[in-house]
């Protein structure tokens, strides 16, 4: 009986060794790696949009343009990420709430069944694109025109391109991110490798906290969480190419790099391929440096307006239109830096920083001059963090903070706005460097989404707000106490963190941002042909405008460019007047959208596909359009001296005309009196804006204001398990369409 215990003791103390060697070498096996594999690229439905979609499409168009227009306008998304980019595969994961794998050919579906665009490009950022996924997106965007089997007149085109993401601590070293798009596809007629920038690792480099414990912590789920940390290896394991060759000269294995828009520039340009270059996000401050500005971009070194021509002046990160005469941090005259003052319109958030600080002293009893000191100090610490200042106060919550860093009466601003980055500062500014032949800017105006699940197009309907913006926030307590950024427990004495212990994509304010999340914009363009060359070559002559999302129609024309005649000059024209201009603007609502899914999207991937891809809802137009209720023209002229204030400089708005409520539009014809006594260059675009409907985080941060106006508590959109399921985060707010602007040259004034 004895001997029988024994064996059997053996026995289990075998299957026990057994069992802990199998998880040893299970665990040793993640840590290794050796269970993921690279996101896959999907599948492309092989089905069109019906011809009659497309004609009924340029038939509601014919009645509301101008007499004499023959373009019709096509709607696209230049701005779309898969889960090919770090950030989106990130933001895709179950425990924060990811719905899993959105690929390249999900994008395309997306943009042909649901959102029913007429083009699209993908961005994926190309820090993370390993020459596999590289060569697997090409490989999509072409199955994805080949579906159009009629290339002259296709139903989508979707063109090639990847995103640039550059970003510095300090603004001498920040650039911001560029998107760059090709004209071909073909293999021969594209780069052999995306081009990356320098700065920007922190997906490569993320601790193994972040990339080993999710499978543990929601193994039903660890087959995603091993492809993540897949992907982050291999993203790491690039050999960088050589720094003094580039083009061809350079293997296609290789990481390339630029170090700035110079040397992008450059590189690109090496590949002899028809391209262009739209910077976006400038104003957004989850990553810009609180006193960045347009101005180090506008040297010759730094820029190619052969290129890059056009900016994004909205997407679903909010808008990038407007500037105002404040910043987050006042640079010294001896470089040091200080936190500015209150304003009516701003409260900076270093400002808040020593608020909340000196709020927990005076309340843990300390005296008024050591509670001043220590106000003075978490100022100071938190300009010293720069973008990661709010790791300063220990134990801060959202609520805390305010409105502190953001723009109080700007239209759906970016996430603490940098106005020096903003698109009215571009074009108002003048570099000097040469006296003889001063430089500027002269951009287009484009709008797309910025989407990060592989949505092109996604503000067609105002609703789930979990896929049709890039909320991001962990699914549970407990998956939060686990991996969210920890700032500590509140103290009265602000303090630097251990950045050992930050995760840097959970560095970046995301909670706070979550409340500036939108369904994002739309490019439009004056189109010749449905074709890929008549949508390229209008995007070259910045005959395109931006909007929030609606189909909007819009003509901004300059309509007497010679004095004698009737000669019209459309939006984004440049030209030189020695007259009084004229301009005409004719703005035509988007068309309400009934619910559902039309047929012939049910039909094309059947109801699945389009539950889990549309989640259920397309872009489905009814007879009836929203109205337009203004016209606002905004009127800028350029700097002339070196030095010269440019708040003065950019009058918004300069004009405004209220519409009658009538379906068929808005038509307005105006002036410019001042333009021959004032003797200089000025800039003049339109904003078309809609009627009022409930928009996602159409208020942001929800404030309550007290009687002056000031923000004394918030209600944000959070973008994790706080926000209840039944609150859609859904305010008033209006709609926009942002002409391009016309660029009209005085004679006299060089």
């Amino acid at each position: 009986m004895l001997a029988k215990i024994a064996y059997q003791g053996r026995a289990l103390s075998g299957i026990l060794i057994c069992l802990l060697l199998l998880m040893s070498v299970y665990v040793f096996g993640v840590f290794q790696g050796w269970y993921g594999g690279p996101e896959q690229a999907g599948t492309i439905t092989p089905a069109v949009i019906p011809g009659a979609v497309t004609e009924l499409r340029a038939e509601h168009q014919i009645a509301a343009r101008p007499e004499g227009v023959k373009q019709q306008i096509l709607f696209g998304d230049l701005h779309v990420h898969t889960t090919y980019s770090n950030d989106a595969f990130r933001m895709s994961l179950p425990f924060v709430q990811g719905e899993g794998a959105h690929p390249p050919a999900d994008a395309c579906d997306y943009a042909r069944h649901c959102s029913s665009l007429d083009f699209w490009s993908i961005t994926d950022h190309a820090e993370g694109l390993t020459p596999y996924l590289w060569q697997k997106t090409k490989e999509v965007v072409r199955q994805c025109n080949q579906v159009a089997t009629d290339q002259s007149n296709p139903d989508v085109v979707a063109f090639l391109g990847w995103e640039w993401t550059q970003s510095g601590a300090e603004p001498s070293e920040h650039y911001g991110h560029k998107n760059i798009l090709f004209l071909d596809t073909a293999e021969d007629r594209v780069p052999s490798r995306p081009i990356a920038s320098a700065s920007n690792k922190a997906f490569t480099e993320l601790p193994v906290k972040f990339r080993i414990e999710p499978p543990f912590y929601d193994p039903a789920n660890r087959q995603r969480y091993f492809d993540y940390d897949y992907s982050v290896r291999q993203v790491s394991r690039e050999k960088l190419c050589e720094t003094d060759k580039m083009g061809a000269d350079l293997p296609a294995d290789c990481k390339e790099y630029a170090e700035d828009p110079g040397e992008l520039f450059a590189r690109i340009g090496a590949w002899g391929q028809e391209h262009m270059v739209i910077p976006h996000g400038n104003s957004w401050g989850i990553y810009t440096p609180g006193a960045s500005s347009w101005d180090k971009q506008l040297k010759s070194s730094m820029n190619n307006p052969a290129a890059q021509f056009l900016m994004e002046i909205y997407s679903g990160h909010g808008s990038a239109e407007q500037y105002r005469d404040w910043r987050a941090v006042t640079i010294n005259a001896d470089g040091s830096k200080s936190c500015p003052q209150p304003q009516a319109d701003y409260l900076p958030s270093c400002r808040r920083a020593g608020e909340i600080i000196a709020r927990r002293c005076s309340e843990a009893g300390e005296s008024a001059s050591e509670c001043a000191e220590r106000a003075a100090l978490a100022r100071k610490l938190y300009l010293d963090k720069g973008q990661l200042g709010w790791l300063t106060v220990p134990g801060a919550r959202l609520e805390d903070w305010l409105d502190s860093g953001q723009c109080r009466d700007c239209y759906l601003p970016a996430f603490n706005m940098r106005p020096g980055g903003s698109a009215q500062y571009a074009q108002a500014i003048t570099n000097f460097d040469d006296p003889q032949n001063p430089k500027r800017f002269r951009f287009g105006f484009i709008a797309s989404s910025d989407n990060h699940s592989a949505r092109p197009g996604t503000g067609y309907k105002e609703t789930d707000r979990g896929y049709s913006t890039d909320w991001w926030g962990y699914k549970s307590e407990t998956a939060q106490q686990r991996f969210a950024t920890d700032t500590g427990k509140p103290q009265a004495k602000a303090a630097l963190p251990d950045m050992s212990k930050v995760d840097p994509f959970g560095a970046m304010e995301l909670e706070r941002q979550s409340s500036f999340f939108t369904t994002g914009g739309l490019v439009a363009v004056h189109a010749e042909g449905r074709d890929r060359n008549s949508i390229w070559n209008s995007l070259k002559r910045k005959q395109v405008y931006g909007t929030t999302g609606e189909r909007i129609l819009l003509w901004f024309d300059l309509v007497n460019a010679a004095e004698d005649s009737v000669a019209v000059m459309p939006m984004g024209s440049e030209l030189e007047l020695n007259h009084t201009p004229r301009f005409t603007v004719t703005a035509v609502g988007a068309r309400r959208q009934n619910p559902g899914c039309p047929e012939h999207s049910i039909k094309a991937i059947g109801q699945a596909r389009l539950d889990k891809l549309c989640r259920g809802e397309c872009y489905f137009p009814s007879d009836q359009r929203q109205l337009i209720t203004r016209i606002e023209v905004i009127r800028i002229q350029p700097q002339v001296v070196p030095g010269e204030p440019v708040e003065p400089l950019i009058q918004d708005a300069w004009k405004v005309f209220d519409c009658a409520p009538q379906q068929e539009g808005c038509s307005v014809e105006f002036e410019d009196p001042d333009y021959i006594s004032a003797g200089r260059d000025t800039v003049y675009y339109v904003r078309a804006v809609q009627e009022p409907k409930e928009k996602i985080n159409g208020a942001n941060l929800r404030c309550e204001k007290d009687e002056s106006g000031q923000c004394i508590a918030v209600n944000p959109c959070y973008g994790d398990f706080r926000t209840n399921e039944q609150d859609a985060c859904l305010s008033d707010a209006e709609s926009v369409a942002w002409s391009s602007p016309i660029f009209v040259d005085f004679p006299t004034s060089r």
